[in-house]
C-alpha cells in the first residue's frame, strides 16, 4: 500500500502550491518552529494538533515541502493497509479487501487529497479507531473491550486535534463499545465508568491544547476560545448554486464506489452494521460543515472503501471497472492539471528580491510565496483569504477592511494580487486596496497561477523614498 501510494503521489513531490489549505498549515508549521503561536501570532481555526503534525515536519531537511509530502504519502498508504484489514473485518474478500486499499489511495486525488490535505492525516487514526470497533463483535471478553474502546476514543481524540468534525465518528465509536460491553455482561456501574474514562480520553488532547493557552494568559485564551470555538458560526455561506455544482462534482468523483457499497446494501451481520453507522456518522461530519468543498468529502472514503469491497466480494468485474475508471481519472487529471510551481517560484524569487528586510503583503494569492521568499508576515491574517474574500467577512473578529488598511499605510515593498479572485472578495478590503495600489503601487511581474494570473506590485520610487 505504502508503495502504490508512492507510485501515484510522487510526481507531486516539490510542488509548492498543490492546494492553498496546505501551503497554509506549511507556513504556520515554519513559523511555529521559529517561536510563532497559532491563534496569537497566525490567526486560523484550525485545531493546534494539526500545526504541530507540520511544525514537527518543519524539523526535517529542507523547506519542508517535499517532506509534508513524503510524510502525507506514508500517512495515506497507512491508512489504505487500515481499509484493508477493516474490510477484511467486516468479510470482504481477501481480493476485494486489497482493492479497498487500493481504490483509497486512489481517489484521494480524485478529491483534492493528493498532497497534505488535513483528512489524509486524521483518517489513518479514524480508521484505526474504526478497525478496533468493527472488531468488536469477534471479542467476549469484559477487559478486551474495554481496552479496546480506550484506544479507538484515545485514536479519535487525537484526530480531532486536526480537524474537529471526526469528534462525530469517534462518538459513534465509544457508543458501539458501550453497546459491546454491556454485551459481555459488564454492569451499569462499569459502563458508566468507561464511558467517563473513554470521555475523557478522547477529549483530553483538546482539553491539553486549551490548558496550553489559559496557562498563557487572558489574551491567549481569548485567542484560542475565538478561533476554535467562536469564529466558525460567524462566517458566511455559500450561494446555494456553488453548494449544487460542488456536490455534483463530489457525487461524480464518488459514483464508482457508491455502486459497491448500494450493492453492500445486502450483506448483514455485526461488523456490517458497524461499518454502516461509521459511514452515517461521516456523512454526518461531512454535512455539518455545510461548505461541500472536495477534499471535504476526503473522510468519507475508509468506510465507502470498506462497505465497497462486500459489494465487491464475488463481483470482479464490478471491482476492475471502478478501479480502472478511478485509474483512468486521476491520470488525466494530472496530465491535465496546469503546474503552477515554477510560476510559483518565480513570483516569489521577484518578492525575495524586492522586499530586503520588509515584509510583503499576498491579498489574494499563494500564502507559499511568503515561505519560498523567507519574508516575514505583514499581519496576523496572513491566510489570503482571510482578509480579503466575503466569506470570511466578520469572522474573524476584527475590522478586516482596517487590517488591509492598516497593512498597506506601512507601504509594504511588494504586494500580490490575482487578476480574477478564485471567489468573491469582501468589498470594503477590496476599496481598500484598489485605492493604495492606484495611489502608491505600479504592476512590476506577472505570471500563470490558479486558473488566473498573479500580479506582483512595487511600491513607486516616491514611496520608497519616504
Amino acid at each position: 500500500m505504502v508503495a502504490f501510494a508512492f507510485l501515484l503521489r510522487a510526481w507531486d513531490f516539490g510542488n509548492p502550491v498543490l492546494h492553498v489549505d496546505e501551503e497554509w498549515y506549511l507556513l504556520v508549521g515554519d513559523r511555529m518552529r521559529a517561536g510563532a503561536l497559532p491563534y496569537l501570532d497566525l490567526w486560523d481555526r484550525k485545531p493546534l494538533g494539526l500545526f504541530a503534525i507540520y511544525a514537527a515536519i518543519r524539523l526535517l531537511p529542507g523547506n519542508g515541502v517535499v517532506a509534508y509530502q513524503v510524510v502525507a504519502c506514508l500517512f495515506a498508504g497507512a491508512t489504505a493497509w487500515a481499509v484493508e484489514r477493516c474490510a477484511r473485518a467486516v468479510g470482504a474478500s481477501p481480493r476485494a479487501s486489497l482493492a479497498a486499499g487500493a481504490a483509497y489511495l486512489l481517489w484521494l486525488p480524485l478529491l483534492s487529497g493528493w498532497g497534505g490535505q488535513s483528512p489524509v492525516f486524521y483518517n489513518l487514526l479514524i480508521a484505526g479507531a474504526a478497525l478496533l470497533t468493527l472488531r468488536l463483535p469477534r471479542r467476549t471478553s469484559t477487559r478486551a473491550v474495554w481496552w479496546s474502546g480506550a484506544a479507538a476514543c484515545t485514536l479519535g481524540g487525537l484526530a480531532i486535534q486536526t480537524k474537529y468534525t471526526p469528534a462525530v465518528e469517534g462518538a459513534l465509536f465509544g457508543c458501539a463499545h458501550l453497546f459491546y460491553l454491556r454485551r459481555t455482561g459488564a454492569g451499569w456501574p462499569a459502563t458508566i465508568a468507561a464511558a467517563l474514562g473513554w470521555i475523557a480520553l478522547g477529549a483530553l488532547p483538546t482539553l491539553i491544547a486549551a490548558w496550553s493557552y489559559w496557562r498563557l494568559g487572558p489574551a491567549a485564551w481569548r485567542a484560542w476560545w475565538f478561533c476554535n470555538v467562536v469564529s466558525i458560526t460567524l462566517r458566511h455561506g455559500y450561494p446555494a448554486a456553488k453548494i449544487a455544482m460542488r456536490l455534483l462534482g463530489t457525487g461524480a468523483q464518488l459514483a464508482p464506489l457508491v455502486i459497491g457499497v448500494v450493492i453492500a446494501r445486502r450483506e448483514r451481520g455485526g461488523a456490517v452494521a458497524l461499518a454502516w453507522g461509521w459511514l452515517a456518522a461521516a456523512l454526518i461530519a461531512w454535512a455539518s460543515v455545510g461548505a461541500f468543498f472536495d477534499h471535504y468529502a476526503l473522510p468519507l472514503l475508509p468506510p465507502m472503501c470498506v462497505l465497497a469491497a462486500l459489494g465487491w466480494t464475488g463481483r470482479e468485474l464490478v471491482m476492475g471497472v471502478s478501479l480502472l475508471l478511478a485509474l483512468v481519472t486521476v491520470v488525466t487529471k494530472a496530465a491535465l492539471r496546469p503546474d503552477d510551481a515554477p510560476a510559483a517560484r518565480a513570483v516569489a524569487a521577484f518578492v525575495e528580491a524586492h522586499s530586503g528586510r520588509e515584509c510583503p503583503f499576498v491579498f489574494t494569492g499563494d500564502s507559499a510565496t511568503y515561505l519560498l521568499a523567507h519574508a516575514c508576515l505583514p499581519t496576523t491574517y496572513a491566510f489570503p483569504s482571510t482578509l480579503s474574500y466575503a466569506s470570511e467577512r466578520g469572522s474573524t473578529g476584527i475590522d478586516e477592511a482596517a487590517e488591509v488598511a492598516r497593512i498597506m499605510a506601512r507601504r509594504p515593498p511588494a504586494v500580490v494580487t490575482l487578476v480574477e479572485p478564485l471567489a468573491p472578495l469582501n468589498p470594503a478590503s477590496a476599496r481598500v486596496m484598489r485605492a493604495a495600489l492606484a495611489r502608491d503601487y505600479h504592476p512590476a511581474f506577472s505570471a500563470p497561477g490558479h486558473f488566473t494570473r498573479v500580479i506582483v506590485w512595487l511600491r513607486d520610487r516616491g514611496e520608497m523614498s519616504r
